[in-house]
Formats: structure tokens, C-alpha cells, sequence
């Protein structure tokens, strides 16, 4: 693999919580390359240490050993403001359960990334409706989320995820709370986010069939990675 390929590197992480008795291994000194513009899937039963691998790439957590490194920069060695202004401008994040601000719009949800960075209203305006166009929902901008279904919803969330043009794309079960209709189009949407704009998406799923929309699955089971597939292209 050509260095220069490389954007995201877990190196011999382990993750500890609890002390004595009750501590816990949720990652057993894992060892994780992902390229720049790949579709991962990572897939594993509940407590196999796939939420937490996902958290320490979102800089939501911090290995107790080993080393992270984003785009050639060492994540580990970084301040904790240094890790959120990582956050903040480099990475986008989508949820299952789509975290929208239930008595704002649509479009005003999508904004605020743009607030946290400062950006003035008329422009952070004009970016904010792009990404809803982009997502296809452009004419709801003004609905709150109660008025707008579940695929509507995480359509916002990812308008929210992408208006700032992140370098990866952190999707945590994002079809988990969408019918199967619903849940082919957020996968069609992130693929051709992926493809045309080639932004690193990594999304956590327990769904076989969604992770097949991914160039490549990595299974973790019991804080270890039990495979790692990527397909033929």
C-alpha cells in the first residue's frame, strides 16, 4: 500500500474501561488502514468493540494504548481542542436516531456546523440549501422533523453531516430506524457521496444487507477484527 494512499490508521489500539475487577477490553490492540475515498462497513455483534473503534476515529474517545493517526496527523498526541476543531472541520457524522433539534427547520438544523464555525447567516444560508438540495429535500427546508418522515429526517441529518464538506463521513446504524424502501435510498445517497465526491464514508451496521452497499466489510468480534473483505472491483 502506497503511503500516500493512506488517510485513516489505527496502530495496536487498546481500549480499557473500568479498573481491577471490572475492568473491560473493548479492543484487543487492533491494527486498522482505510484509504482515502473507501466505503467501509464494520459489522460485529453487540460489545465485538465496533462502537467503540468508530467513537475513536470520530474523536469522540481515546485508545488506552496504540496510536491513531488521521490523514498523516498523530490524533493521539493532539489537545482536546485540537481533536474538536478535527471534528469540526474534517468529519461529518450521521446517526440512527437523526439527533435533529426538534423545534427548528429543516434548514436551520442543517446550519449548525456552520454556526459552531462562525460563518456569517447569508452564507451559511446558501450552503445550508445546497446540501438539502443535494439530498433531494430542498422544498421541506422550512419543516420541523416532526413534520417530515424518518427517511426525510436522516436526509437533513446528512445534508447537516456533508454542508461542511468533511474529508470522512462517520454513519453510525443509519438505516436502523427506517423501513426498507427508506433505507435503500440513504444507502444510494451515501454511495453516490462517496463515488462522486469521494468522501471517506465508515459506517457502523448490523444489517448484511446495507453493508453490501460498502467496498469493503471488516467484522469485529470480542475487541479483535475477525476479517477484513473488500470486494473486486
Amino acid at each position: 500500500m502506497r503511503e500516500e494512499e493512506r488517510f485513516i490508521e489505527l496502530r495496536d489500539v487498546t481500549k480499557v474501561y473500568g479498573r481491577g475487577d471490572a475492568m473491560a477490553y473493548a479492543l484487543r490492540g487492533i491494527s486498522l488502514t482505510i484509504n482515502k475515498g473507501e466505503f467501509v462497513a464494520i459489522m460485529g455483534p453487540s460489545g465485538s468493540g465496533k462502537s467503540t473503534c468508530m467513537n475513536i476515529i470520530g474523536c469522540l474517545d481515546v485508545p488506552s494504548e496504540g496510536e491513531f493517526l488521521f490523514d498523516s496527523i498523530n490524533v493521539t498526541q493532539l489537545s482536546r481542542n485540537q481533536k474538536a476543531l478535527l471534528r469540526r472541520n474534517y468529519l461529518g457524522f450521521v446517526f440512527q436516531g437523526f439527533n435533529l433539534l426538534g423545534r427548528t427547520t429543516a434548514i436551520e438544523n442543517v446550519e449548525l456546523p456552520l454556526i459552531y464555525k462562525g460563518m456569517p447567516f447569508n452564507e451559511r444560508r446558501v450552503l445550508s440549501m445546497e446540501a438539502l438540495k443535494k439530498v433531494g429535500i430542498e422544498k421541506v427546508a422550512e419543516h420541523t422533523p416532526g413534520e417530515l418522515s424518518g427517511g426525510q429526517q436522516q436526509r437533513v441529518a446528512i445534508a447537516r453531516a456533508i454542508v461542511t464538506e468533511p474529508l470522512a463521513l462517520l454513519a453510525d446504524e443509519p438505516t436502523g430506524n427506517l423501513d426498507s424502501e427508506r433505507s435503500i435510498e440513504i444507502m444510494e445517497l451515501l454511495v453516490k457521496f462517496n463515488k462522486e465526491k469521494n468522501i471517506t464514508i465508515i459506517m457502523v451496521t448490523h444489517e448484511e444487507e446495507m453493508a453490501a452497499y460498502a467496498d469493503r466489510i471488516v467484522r469485529f468480534k470480542d475487541g479483535v477484527i475477525e476479517s477484513d473483505y473488500t470486494k473486486e472491483s
